[in-house]
Parts: structure tokens; C-alpha cells; sequence
């Protein structure tokens, strides 16, 4: 397109002299990987006849991008450009550049030449990152116990990149940090507290252009058995999870128990009317009568007392389930061991 308007080679050597002793001051973006971004000049209003260029600077040389120019009152911009593709738009009026859809790979140093009665030069050095992904904390004790100053050990990674920070925060303060300039590793950070359960513990996992954190949960951490096996809590849960459902079956019995105990009594009633009844139509003797009403009778208290023993035995089968309960759902280090106990007791 420019053939007719080529540039002599040797004004194009003695321009790119005069830039390299300008000393241009470098301007630094930092940008996330996949947005659009707008290299800004300051300008506000660009010479009309003003020919401008951008370069891009790629293995220590520089690669121009686009070329506008003013020919016989025609404005031409060209983006001689396979690595931007379509992806770049210039604004003549104050000769920024707009990048869309950036990439890792275009993070580099870019410059802008002015060319009218004299020579301008702008510098920008671009970063593009990727976004730092969400950190990861687990317990690295390889033991637990009933005391979380024993089992809990924290520890919070994630996948390096670069400029990636790894920290963690007691409330809103910083208690420590790690970063690698090996992106290859992955970043690892312990929490080096004796206590953690006695505040709120983030690591938050950042680079320049995004964050990412994760609260620290003691219970899901530090209270899960790292081979999948159930700790303590969960053995607890798990039990009430079984003994609810039995509570209620004990409920139901209790309710059968009272019934059969109404009806005993019914049909106890009934049987001495009866009993009554024949002694007082046959003829027996009073020693038979005598027999017959205190057989009766003592069939009765038979009944009656085994339903009173088997009421008594629900009853304290409920009673300790719901001490059980009650310290299943207020349960520390030092209501766990007693928990234990009344478990065995609710077995026995």
C-alpha cells in the first residue's frame, strides 16, 4: 500500500538514533489476561498531518504494528500485524492504542512515535496475567487428637504464577507471606499457630491484576480424618443421626406399652366381675372363692409390674439419649471424653 511512499532508509536510521538517545520515560500497565485494554498517550489532540506508529517490542527487536499516515489529504492506517490479527484499533485524535482480547503473550514493551515538525516517543511496558486461582487449605498433621492444639496444622497452597503472593491474615492483619519466582512450584505456606480455633484465620493467594481467599474452617479441617476415616464429631454425628430415629421407636413403644397397660387393666376389671359372677351364681366354698379372687388378683400385679419395669427402662433410655444429644451439639475437648462415656452407657 505504502510502495509508492517508501521512507529513505537512511532518514529511517538517523529517526530511530535520535529515539534511542531520547530517553524516553516507560510508562508500566498491568492487565488481566482476556481484556480489553487501552494503551493511553495523555494527548489530546494529535496534528492532523501528524504520521503515527506504534511498534511492539518482541527478542530485543522492535516490530511495527500500525502505520497511519496522511497522504494527499487521505488519512491510511495499516496494522501490519500477524501476531494482533484483528485485534488492535488506533484513535488518531490522541494516538492511543486499543489491544482486545490480550494475552500473555503480548505482555512486552510498546512505543509510539509522533512524527510531524519533530519526532515524539512514547514508552509502555505492558504486563498481562493470568488470573491467580482460589488457595487450597488442608491439615498436614498426620495425627489427631481430642486437643486441636495437637491435630490442627494448616496449611494453605496454590498454584504459582507469575508474581503470585501466598498470605495469610489473623482478621485484617498479615501474619505471614511467601512468593517464588519458580512458577513451575507450587506456593506452600503453614499457619504457625499454637491455637487457631481462637480467631479467623484467610489465606488469600494474589498477583498484581486479581485475589482470590479462602476462610480457614477448623471443624472441616482439623476435625476430618485425613485417610477418610470419621473423627470424633463425625463419629458423634453420626451416632445421633442413628439414635434419632431409635428415640422415636422407643416413643412409639412407650405409647404401645401405655395402651396394652389401659387395656391389662380393662380386661383385668373384666375378668374379676366375671370371676364374681361364677362364685356368686355356683356353689363354692369359701376357700375356693378365696383362691379364685386372689389368683386373679395376683395375675394383675404380675402384668402390672412388668408394664411399670419396662416403662422405667424406656424412660432412662431417653433420658440418656438426651444428655447424649445435648452434648453431641455442645460438644468441646472437654465434653467429648464425657460423651464417650454416656455412648457406652446408652450401649450397655
Amino acid at each position: 500500500m505504502f510502495s509508492e511512499y517508501r521512507i529513505h532508509p537512511a532518514l529511517l536510521l538517523l529517526l530511530y538514533r535520535l529515539l534511542c538517545s531520547a530517553g524516553e520515560e516507560v510508562v508500566r500497565l498491568q492487565e488481566l489476561e482476556g481484556n480489553t485494554v487501552t494503551i493511553h498517550t495523555g494527548l489530546t489532540g494529535v496534528q492532523s498531518d501528524a504520521h503515527i506508529l506504534w511498534f511492539y517490542r518482541s527478542e530485543n527487536a522492535d516490530i511495527k504494528i500500525v502505520i497511519s499516515l496522511i497522504i494527499r489529504g487521505e488519512i491510511i492506517t495499516d496494522y501490519d500485524s500477524e501476531r494482533f490479527r484483528d485485534r488492535l484499533q488506533l484513535n488518531r485524535t490522541s494516538g492511543s492504542l486499543t489491544i482486545r482480547n490480550i494475552s500473555r503473550e503480548d505482555s512486552g514493551v510498546y512505543k509510539l512515535h509522533i512524527i510531524t515538525g519533530s519526532i515524539s516517543v512514547w514508552s509502555f511496558s505492558v504486563d498481562v496475567y493470568a488470573p491467580v486461582l482460589k488457595p487450597v487449605i488442608r491439615n498436614q498433621a498426620e495425627k489427631r487428637s481430642v486437643s486441636l492444639r495437637e491435630s490442627c496444622s494448616p496449611l494453605c497452597s496454590v498454584e504459582n504464577g507469575k508474581d503470585v503472593s501466598l498470605s495469610w491474615y489473623e482478621e485484617k492483619e498479615r501474619i505471614s507471606s511467601i512468593s517464588s519466582s519458580n512458577s513451575s512450584e507450587r506456593l506452600y505456606l503453614p499457619l504457625n499457630k499454637t491455637n487457631p480455633d481462637c480467631s479467623t484465620y484467610t489465606c488469600v493467594a494474589a498477583n498484581p491484576v486479581s485475589t482470590q481467599t479462602t476462610q480457614l474452617d477448623i471443624t472441616n479441617i482439623c476435625c476430618k480424618s485425613v485417610s477418610g476415616t470419621k473423627g470424633p464429631r463425625d463419629l458423634s454425628k453420626s451416632l445421633a443421626a442413628v439414635l434419632t430415629p431409635v428415640g422415636l421407636i422407643v416413643a412409639l413403644l412407650i405409647l404401645f406399652l401405655w395402651i396394652w397397660k389401659k387395656k391389662t387393666k380393662q380386661q383385668a376389671c373384666e375378668d374379676a366381675e366375671l370371676n364374681y359372677a361364677e362364685v356368686k351364681t355356683k356353689p363354692h366354698s369359701s376357700n375356693e372363692a378365696h383362691e379364685v379372687n386372689r389368683a386373679g388378683g395376683t395375675e394383675v400385679q404380675d402384668q402390672t409390674e412388668q408394664v411399670r419395669v419396662w416403662t422405667g427402662l424406656v424412660k432412662s433410655c431417653l433420658v440418656k439419649l438426651a444428655r447424649f444429644s445435648f452434648l453431641i451439639e455442645h460438644e468441646d475437648e472437654s465434653t467429648h471424653r464425657t460423651a464417650q462415656t454416656l455412648k457406652l452407657a446408652v450401649m450397655l
